[in-house]
């Protein structure tokens, strides 16, 4: 599901009182860049995910919503907390987000828990592609759901702590089972069938994980092993996300029973990992194998 190219630092309506703004953050990881969501409510104009702090991109959504109430944030991923600090600067509005919050220098004015409701919107607790990842239902069946769903790609979803694929399945079916019409989502276009995609995800991971499970036998084998066997033709800018969700399915396995990690010794020449934004290092000196009968 794509969409063109959209413009930068201009309002673009979905419905009466719901618009973006796409941030200038495009990348493979992001795709066009982050959506920043502008909800009318009578207590002012809710700004969600700000995404970056480019002054011209802040200066938009300032022009844009008015009087702004409230702050939301799904997660604390930088495409979308970037913005937040210098957006409440400026304007003084209260930030809302998971009451744990779990990455980035960020705290919260009002922390939110599953099930309450603000500005209008019902909170679910959705982990999975990040630990503190909120979702927001609004009356009438259109559901902003970040990067839990997309229409462009799938999520990233590593292993704990920055994520969780067991959590990540359970949600799915939770958001699955929403009478929602719509899907808005931290980066693409609107998902207009947000059940049927929400099931091809589903089934999607699944496949990936019998995929991933049919790989290990009784041999150990380490991260360097496995990951040509699972992505063979892996686009170099997507070697990141693809890792991730290689260990985030050894992860489930694992803790399924149907895999069995154990302490493994890498050769001394073996290069440095890249950086990445979550810490792999706990996956070094382990290897993969089928559990003895």
């Amino acid at each position: 599901m794509t969409e063109p190219e959209p413009p930068r630092a201009t309002p673009i309506a979905f419905a009466p009182g719901i618009r973006r703004i796409v941030a200038a953050n495009p990348g493979p990881m992001t795709y066009h860049g982050t959506n920043c969501w502008l909800i009318d409510t009578d207590d002012g104009t809710v700004v969600l995910d700000p995404g970056s702090a480019e002054p011209d991109h802040l200066d938009a959504i300032e022009r844009e919503a008015g009087r702004i109430g409230l702050i939301l944030l799904s997660h604390t991923h930088a495409d979308h907390l970037t913005g937040v600090a210098e957006l409440a600067a400026r304007t003084g509005a209260p930030t809302a987000g998971f009451h744990r919050p779990a990455g980035g220098d960020f705290t919260p004015d009002l922390p939110l828990v599953d099930g309450q409701t603000i500005a209008g919107l019902r909170v679910l607790h959705t982990p999975g592609h990040a630990m503190d990842h909120l979702c927001f239902v609004r009356p009438g069946g259109i559901v902003f759901v970040g990067d839990h769903i997309m229409g462009w790609s799938t999520s990233v979803v590593p292993p704990p702590p920055a994520g969780d694929l067991v959590a990540y399945l359970e949600q799915l079916a939770r958001l699955r089972d929403l009478p929602a019409k719509v899907f808005l989502s931290g980066h693409g276009p609107a998902i207009t069938e947000p059940a049927r995609l929400t099931r091809i995800l589903i089934d999607h991971r699944l496949a990936r994980e019998s995929a991933i499970e049919a790989l290990i036998d009784d041999t150990p084998r380490d991260l360097d092993a496995l990951f040509p066997r699972a992505y063979p033709r892996i686009q170099r800018a997507l070697g990141f996300a693809a890792t991730a969700n290689l260990l985030g399915h050894l992860d489930k396995l694992e803790r399924d029973g149907r895999i069995v990690a154990e302490p493994y010794t890498p050769p001394v020449d073996r290069p440095p990992r890249r950086d990445t934004p979550f810490d792999m290092s706990r996956f070094d000196n382990l290897a993969w194998r089928r559990p003895r009968r």
